[in-house]
């Protein structure tokens, strides 16, 4: 412990013993360190919030391209070279008469210094950062505020006037769009009647290239196979019923009452019977199992009647008509799908035979309807999107698109963002004196001194006998405070010096409130 206290007054006393460039450093560092503060303009920033709300009047689809404008193009939208172009030259960062190089280093600089942060789905936060070396804090103060108001208004300005030159300019595009559209289609028109004039008798009539005639006629076919097995099965029950069904019934006379009531009963149950087979039930059904046994109890009865229950005759069966009806239906469901399917399988074969025998010909009038089909479904959608445009740019100039509300006014900024000078300024001030220090610590490191004997008795390695004290006269005594108060009054200075630029720096803020 001895040691070391020993070692730090050996250090304290060779720095002392070079006080005076300790001084000499402290004042070097302070003075340029306090320039290159000075020499930074102090930034000043003003924040404004604004809100951005798009009015959807239309529906989604009805946008005609444009859609609902995304909040990232709002935000590239207001820091772009043309609004930036605009603020710059309202601020007065550009002066007028200015070349493209200055204006460029003008466009550059307020980019680079204005933030859009959105904080939520349609607000964002504007910050403007102003630091021009050749203006005053209070015009960098006015400045930073000035861009955000100009900033705003020139967007608020383009918004209200861009939308409908943007309707306008993109009905005008399409206006040529679609004549361009139009008279292409009109050359088509004309080139594929010209062709069909040429070539009579090898172009089958119809609409639609033979390709897709073709394609329809099998599709067309294909249904017509399945709906005819379907006929034909049904005429096919329908002639198995009326086979099965008597033409004619006998129908007894009413001899006596429990007779003709017995004969009656048999007769309503074999037209029931009848029914159901035309109804396509076949002998498994239960209910004409149940009505079979119903008619042989009844044939029973009729049979014990005996003939004397009263004369009768034949008449026609009423089941058998409404079958042969039924069956006169289906064959003519059967024979227009056959003639139909007939008729198909003809004109297949008469197109595919065309192909055949004149494959350039249908190429070539397949090439034109396949262009014809392009240009038409280009000319409907461009007139479909015509007439969104035209509908948007009515809403917009009856209403605005974009309504934009401002939350917070840019505000006035009283004292700088940055730098910190006070924290600098102190900074530089403890960076001169431990400049000093070292300078004076290090300088006795290098130029080997002793401050004490038993120093130099373990550096040399030789006892020393004795040392000698200094003795200070009264002219030496009267020399060093003279030159200590020298030394008081430069390290005064130095710290006064301080004082006055914190000073100087507090005043500066003032005059800016």
């Amino acid at each position: 412990m001895t040691s070391l206290y020993d070692e730090f007054r050996v250090a304290l006393h060779s720095v002392w013993t070079r006080r005076w460039l300790v001084l000499a450093v402290a004042w070097g560092i302070c003075i340029l360190g306090w320039l290159a503060i000075a020499s930074i303009p102090n930034r000043y920033d003003s924040r404004a919030r604004l809100l951005v709300d798009v009015n959807e009047i239309l529906p989604d689809d009805a946008q005609g391209g444009g859609g609902r404008p995304q909040l990232d193009q709002i935000r590239e939208t207001l820091t772009s070279a043309r609004n930036m172009e605009k603020v710059a030259a309202t601020t007065g960062l550009l002066p007028a008469g200015a070349n493209e190089r200055e204006k460029a280093g003008a466009v550059a600089m307020l980019q680079k210094n204005i933030k859009v942060v959105p904080q939520q789905d349609n607000i964002f936060e504007i910050t403007s950062s102003v630091a021009v070396g050749s203006l005053s804090d209070a015009d960098n103060a006015k400045l930073a505020s000035g861009v955000l108001d100009s900033l705003i208004t020139v967007f608020r300005d383009d918004q209200l006037r861009g939308g409908r030159m943007n309707a306008r300019e993109g009905l005008k595009f399409l206006d040529a769009q679609i004549a361009d559209r139009e008279k292409a289609l009109r050359e088509v028109e004309a080139r594929r009647g010209a062709f069909e004039a040429q070539n009579i008798g090898l172009i089958p009539g119809g609409s639609g290239s033979p390709a897709q005639r073709v394609e329809a006629a099998r599709a067309e076919l294909g249904q017509i196979d399945s709906q005819l097995v379907s006929a034909q099965a049904q005429l096919a029950a329908a002639n198995g019923q009326l086979s099965s069904t008597p033409a004619t019934i006998n129908i007894p006379g009413m001899g006596s009452v429990g007779g003709g009531v017995a004969r009656q009963q048999l007769a309503g149950a074999q037209n029931e019977l009848s029914s159901m087979r035309a109804r396509g039930l076949t002998d498994a059904h239960p209910d004409v199992i149940a009505l079979k046994s119903q008619i042989a109890s009844l044939k029973a009865m009729a049979d014990r009647e005996g003939a004397g229950a009263g004369g009768g005759g034949n008449s026609q069966n009423p089941a058998y008509a409404s079958l042969s009806a039924m069956r006169a239906e289906r064959q003519a469901t059967v024979s227009a799908l056959s003639a139909r399917k007939a008729q198909l399988t003809g004109d297949i074969a008469r197109i595919t035979s065309q192909q055949i025998q004149n494959p350039g010909i249908a190429a070539e009038y397949d090439r034109i309807n396949g262009e014809y089909t392009a240009f038409k479904a280009q000319y409907d959608k461009l007139l479909a999107q015509r007439e969104q445009v035209r509908m948007r740019g009515e809403v917009q100039t009856e209403t605005d698109a974009i309504k934009i509300e401002l939350l917070d006014p840019p505000s006035k900024p009283t004292s700088p963002a940055a730098p910190n000078r006070p924290l600098f300024l102190t900074l530089v001030l403890l960076a001169g004196i431990g400049g000093g220090v070292g300078a004076a610590f290090g300088l006795a490191q290098i130029r080997t001194s002793y401050a004490t004997a038993a120093k130099l008795e373990r550096a040399s390695g030789l006892p020393v006998i004795g040392s000698i004290t200094e003795v200070v006269t009264p002219e030496r005594h009267l020399d060093r405070r003279k030159k200590l108060v020298w030394l008081a009054s430069g390290g005064g200075a130095l710290v006064g010096l301080y004082a006055l630029l914190l000073v100087a720096e507090f005043i500066q803020r003032g005059m800016v409130a």
